[in-house]
């Protein structure tokens, strides 16, 4: 199956304005942006024909042809990245079988969450998007409650079936619990890792549809699919003794460049 990463990249954030162009400092001191480290993520993923950078801005243009990478250009008026990743196979022509979306904003994705996550859509047909989810340990969920305590939107968490199928997605902290977990403890909360599959097709529909009220209120892109009644696979992946967190805020940089630190990312 012939397969391409797309990485949405916009400049012009409400929340994070220039963030693709944030500069992350591995354990040796080397800076790199976020855009490139999420390059060097999707290039290490296997079995993939093609990575492309997908942007409305020259800035971040510039910035990700400086360190080889292929850039597609895409309208400002796109609302989220999954809109983007849809113009950008359009005007890439299209002939791809699996379309990966793998978020500028998450450095530290491990190679085999991607490689899962396309394993996973390719074995159920009947499935139109594919999205992994990370079984939080004890410390996980505090650092999502503690963001959330202090009025930070965090990462956000998946509720799913018996048969994998997405429930719901939430920028809050779901399902509740009132229990206390261990650093180490198995927690039944489930972070949502923002990286995307999608068939073609069901990604060329995306555009058409409308904007539901979830979508609206939560500011998350895949709810669309679900408010649309389609079916989205949550893949359960596993850490392997990697950290794994987003930037959706300033205060993420110091928290992703301790990670980085403790793992020995460069």
């Amino acid at each position: 199956m012939k397969t391409l990463i797309v990485i949405p990249a916009r400049y012009a954030s409400t929340r994070y304005p220039g963030k693709p162009l944030e500069i992350l400092r591995g354990v040796t001191g080397q800076a790199r942006s976020l855009v490139q480290r999420s390059w060097d993520a999707a290039r290490q993923v296997r079995g993939v024909d093609r990575v492309v950078v997908a942007t409305d801005d020259e800035r971040i243009q510039k910035a990700a042809e400086s360190f080889g990478a292929e850039v597609v250009m895409t309208s400002p008026d796109c609302v989220n990245g999954t809109e983007r990743c849809a113009e950008a196979v359009d005007n890439l022509g299209g002939g791809y079988d699996i379309v990966v979306n793998l978020q500028g904003d998450a450095p530290l994705t491990p190679a085999w969450f991607v490689e899962e996550l396309i394993e996973a859509l390719a074995a159920h047909p009947t499935a139109e998007l594919a999205t992994p989810v990370l079984r939080c340990d004890g410390r996980a969920l505090r650092g999502f409650l503690e963001d959330r305590k202090a009025g930070r939107v965090g990462g956000t968490t998946a509720v799913f079936g018996q048969k994998n199928r997405a429930l719901y997605f939430s920028k809050e902290v779901i399902p509740y619990t009132a229990s206390n977990y261990a650093d180490q403890e198995r927690t039944p909360v489930f972070h949502h890792v923002g990286v995307y599959a999608y068939r073609p097709s069901a990604l060329a529909a995306y555009r058409s549809w409308p904007t539901g009220p979830l979508e609206r209120l939560e500011g998350l892109e895949q709810l669309r699919f679900l408010e649309q009644e389609r079916p989205v696979l949550c893949v359960e992946v596993e850490s392997r003794g990697r950290q794994f967190w987003e930037v959706n805020n300033p205060e993420d940089v110091s928290r992703i460049e301790a990670m980085m630190a403790d793992m020995g990312v460069e």
